[in-house]
């Protein structure tokens, strides 16, 4: 398998290089030149495996020969051997056609453990021959900085700089990044919000004076290798439910449009998707530019699901592509534009080609509140504010009545206690994992959103991109 730029001008890599690059060097995301397909058969055949098998069975076309398949499966048994429940993303029902997919039983709580436990192994697998040192940049709304840095704590050849907004995460999310005190392990507070950090990273990236003095890689979702990981829970609950004799449908709750572009994937794949509902909060430039065409950068609005409240979807640009044909010429004008004023108009043609897989919409936070109250008082089921906006989404929908309908639940409600608490009168029980959180020390810097304080940092603590043999 070959990988390109969606702006269509950087090398095209192998996934070993795809997975360590991270972000294209023409300031695209990595994608596979051809989408593979799973036949019915194939689909039909994963019912019963466990999840490491099928995962080994969803990725290897995508890992192709970097990885033997013996040893993808081996990688896989012991990425998800550390998760708490034997299914690693258990279904639970609702009602009689709701359904949720818990995606929380990882290290650190929230779906974002199912694709970076993963990614640290590919990292240190890579690096194991390679005299280099990596240097992962990362921004975070909340769940990729832990699940990052739980991933490659105390790993050899590998630092990682991962910048929060500051005050703009939960204290439980905070804390779960800023007390892992390896020494690999370095958090900042950004004064800004997650678009302003996940810029800040992108520039770094631009940046060819400082990032040709580090071997840079990323593990937001815009490290190709972190969304293929998210594939398998598709396949993994669809199969589950009656795929592929059935179509299913998922709302997914997202800000950065990754993890529902996983999604998307799976359905190009064979997977019988019928719908793929986008749910968004206030900060809806998604669901304006699914239903609208309207893609134009508005202000941030602290929510209580402060892993959405993003106005920049980098992975949008993904869906973007496949929409300009895979012209990544064409497309990068489109973004160049975009870039430079904030806004893009998504043509009729576009929308309605996407309006066959995707449907979109924006939930407000009484619509939330009252989908929290929903699943606790209907289904006995204590759920955090990212999963009931999806849920709220899910129960919004217009789909047939046959069809079952699985909202991806996305972190654990202790994590987010006091808007739990607020909507249900009951404070979801702290895991045993973040047993002692509270009382442990933290270690993190506070710098401006300025390019040059954050340069300046990384470059005092990086190590050079040369490791000495």
């Amino acid at each position: 398998m070959r990988y390109i730029s969606t702006r269509g001008s950087a090398p095209t890599l192998d996934f070993e290089g795809a997975t360590l690059a991270g972000l294209a060097a023409d300031g695209g995301l990595y994608v596979p030149e051809a989408w593979p397909t799973l036949s019915r058969g194939e689909i039909g055949a994963l019912a019963g495996l466990s999840y490491a098998e099928t995962a080994a069975r969803i990725m290897a076309p995508f890992v192709g020969d970097a990885i033997g398949r013996e040893e993808l499966r081996a990688l896989c048994e012991q990425a998800y051997g550390r998760f708490s429940h034997a299914a690693v993303t258990p279904l639970v029902q609702l009602d009689h056609r709701h359904w949720l997919l818990e995606l929380f039983h990882g290290p650190t709580l929230a779906f974002k453990d199912v694709a970076l436990q993963l990614l640290g192994l590919f990292f240190e697998r890579f690096l194991a021959d390679r005299h280099t040192h990596l240097t992962i940049v990362g921004a975070t709304s909340g769940d990729t900085g832990s699940a990052a840095i739980d991933a490659v704590a105390g790993r050899e050849k590998i630092d990682i700089f991962m910048l929060h907004p500051a005050g703009r995460v939960s204290e439980v999310q905070r804390r779960q990044m800023t007390s892992v005190l390896a020494p690999n392990i370095h958090n900042i507070a950004i004064d800004g919000s997650f678009d302003d950090a996940q810029a800040l990273v992108k520039r770094m990236f631009a940046h060819q004076s400082f990032a040709g003095r580090f071997s840079l890689s990323a593990v937001n979702s815009i490290n190709w290798a972190r969304l293929m990981a998210q594939v398998v829970y598709y396949f993994y609950a669809a199969v589950r439910l009656g795929a592929p004799s059935q179509e299913i449908a998922f709302s997914v709750p997202t800000g950065n449009f990754g993890d529902v572009f996983a999604g998307y994937v799976a359905a190009k794949m064979g997977l019988p998707v019928k719908r793929l509902i986008v749910a968004t909060n206030v900060n809806d430039i998604l669901h304006r530019a699914l239903s609208a065409g309207d893609y134009s950068v508005g202000t941030v609005t602290p929510t209580a699901a402060p892993s959405m409240d993003i106005q920049v979807s980098s992975n949008f640009e993904r869906l973007l592509f496949d929409l300009h044909g895979r012209d990544g010429a064409a497309l990068s004008q489109t973004m160049r534009g975009f870039e430079a004023s904030r806004t893009l108009a998504i043509p009729a043609a576009m929308r309605g080609e996407a309006a066959t897989l995707f449907a979109s919409a924006r939930i407000d936070a009484d619509a939330m509140s009252q989908a929290m109250r929903w699943a606790h008082e209907r289904a006995a089921q204590l759920i955090d504010p990212h999963s009931a906006i999806g849920l709220a989404a899910a129960r919004a929908a217009d789909l047939p009545a046959e069809v079952p309908v699985v909202t991806l639940a996305t972190a654990h409600p202790a994590k987010f206690g006091d808007a739990v608490e607020r909507a249900t009168g009951l404070r979801a029980p702290m895991p045993s994992r973040l047993a002692g959180l509270f009382d442990r020390s933290e270690r993190y810097a506070t710098l401006p959103a300025e390019l040059e304080a954050i340069e300046a940092y990384v470059a005092e603590r990086a190590k050079p991109n040369a490791v000495p043999a």
